[in-house]
C-alpha cells in the first residue's frame, strides 16, 4: 500500500469513526442547499502541518467543497492569523470539521516542536530525527509532519533497517554474533544500526560491518569521546534523555544524529480553529 492510499484510509476510518450513520446535529440545523464560507485561524504561532489532509478530509466529506490556503505545509504561522479557507455545502463543513482539524492541528504540533529541536542544533552536524514512537495508525501522518518540521525520518518500520538492541544482544551473546545473523538472514542486505552503551561495546560495534551505531542514554562526556573514537568511520546517533533542554549541547559533540521520540510521543497539538463566517475571507484561490 503506497503512502497516498494509507492516508486515504486514515482518514476514512477517521470520518466512519466519527460520524457513524450520520450528522445528527448538522442534518437537523443547516439546510441541505446551505453554502457556508470559513476561516482557519492560528491560535498560536508554530509550523503548519497537514494542510493537503485537510483538503483529502473535505473531498472524501463532499466534493463540492474547496479549501485556498495563504501557507505551505512547512510554512511559519503567528497567533491570530488568518491563512486559510473554505467553501462549500454548510453540512458538509460543518461534519468534516472536526476530523480536518484533528489531523491538523496534531500535524502542527508535531512540525512546530521538531523545528524547535532544529533551530536549537543548528550551526552542528547534527541530524534531527523521529523514532516509531508514534500514534497507532497514524505513522505515516506523524513522520510526513517531522519531514515538514525539518527532521527527518529514522526507520518507518520493523521491516526497512535492522536495529539491533541491547535485548537482541543478550538473546544472541554479543554484538559480532547479532550483527553475522541479521546479515546471513537478510537477503535484502538492509541497514544495520547497533545500539551501544558503553565505550567498550562502541569499539566492538565499529569492527562489524554496520551502518550506523547508536549511542543510547551516554553523558555528554562519553558522546564527544565516542565521536574522536568513531573518527568518521560509522555514523553516530544519540538517543535517550534528548529534549530542548538538552539538544543543542548533544548536537555539540559532533555526533551525525539524534534521535527523539517526545517529536511523536509527547507532542501538544497546535491551536487553530476553523470559524464559520458570512463572508468570504477571500477569493478561493488554488481550488
Amino acid at each position: 500500500m503506497t503512502d497516498s492510499q494509507q492516508i486515504d484510509l486514515i482518514i476514512a476510518n477517521a470520518l466512519a469513526e466519527d460520524i457513524g450513520d450520520g450528522d445528527v446535529t448538522a442534518l437537523n440545523t443547516v439546510p441541505a442547499d446551505a453554502v457556508l464560507h470559513g476561516v482557519f485561524l492560528a491560535k498560536e504561532a508554530g509550523v503548519l502541518a497537514g494542510l493537503a489532509v485537510v483538503r483529502r478530509v473535505f473531498q472524501q466529506v463532499d466534493p463540492a467543497v474547496t479549501c485556498a490556503f495563504d501557507l505551505a505545509d512547512g510554512d511559519r504561522v503567528a497567533a491570530r492569523q488568518v491563512f486559510g479557507a473554505i467553501h462549500g455545502p454548510g453540512r458538509a463543513l460543518l461534519t468534516g470539521e472536526r476530523v480536518a482539524l484533528n489531523f491538523l492541528q496534531r500535524m502542527s504540533g508535531i512540525a512546530t516542536l521538531t523545528r524547535r529541536y532544529v533551530d536549537a542544533a543548528a550551526g552542528t552536524r547534527a541530524v534531527i530525527l523521529d523514532t516509531r514512537k508514534t500514534a497507532p495508525g497514524l505513522r505515516v501522518l506523524d513522520k510526513w509532519a517531522v519531514r515538514l518540521g525539518g527532521g527527518q525520518n529514522h526507520r518507518f518500520g520493523l521491516y526497512d533497517m535492522a536495529m539491533i538492541k541491547d535485548n537482541h544482544i543478550a538473546a544472541v551473546g554479543g554484538i559480532a554474533e547479532a550483527v553475522q545473523r541479521v546479515r546471513a538472514g537478510d537477503p535484502r542486505g538492509r541497514p544495520i544500526e547497533v545500539e551501544v552503551t558503553t565505550l567498550e561495546q562502541l569499539r566492538e560495534a565499529l569492527a562489524q560491518p554496520i551502518d550506523r551505531i547508536l549511542l543510547d542514554n551516554m553523558s555528554l562526556e562519553q558522546m564527544r569521546e565516542a565521536v574522536q573514537i568513531a573518527a568518521g568511520r560509522i555514523p553516530l546517533e544519540a538517543s535517550g534523555n534528548v529534549n530542548l533542554n538538552t539538544v543543542a549541547a548533544i548536537a555539540a559533540t559532533g555526533v551525525d544524529y539524534i534521535s527523539s521520540g517526545a517529536l511523536t510521543h509527547s507532542v501538544a497539538a497546535l491551536d487553530i480553529s476553523l470559524d464559520i463566517t458570512s463572508n468570504a475571507y477571500c477569493v478561493l484561490r488554488n481550488a
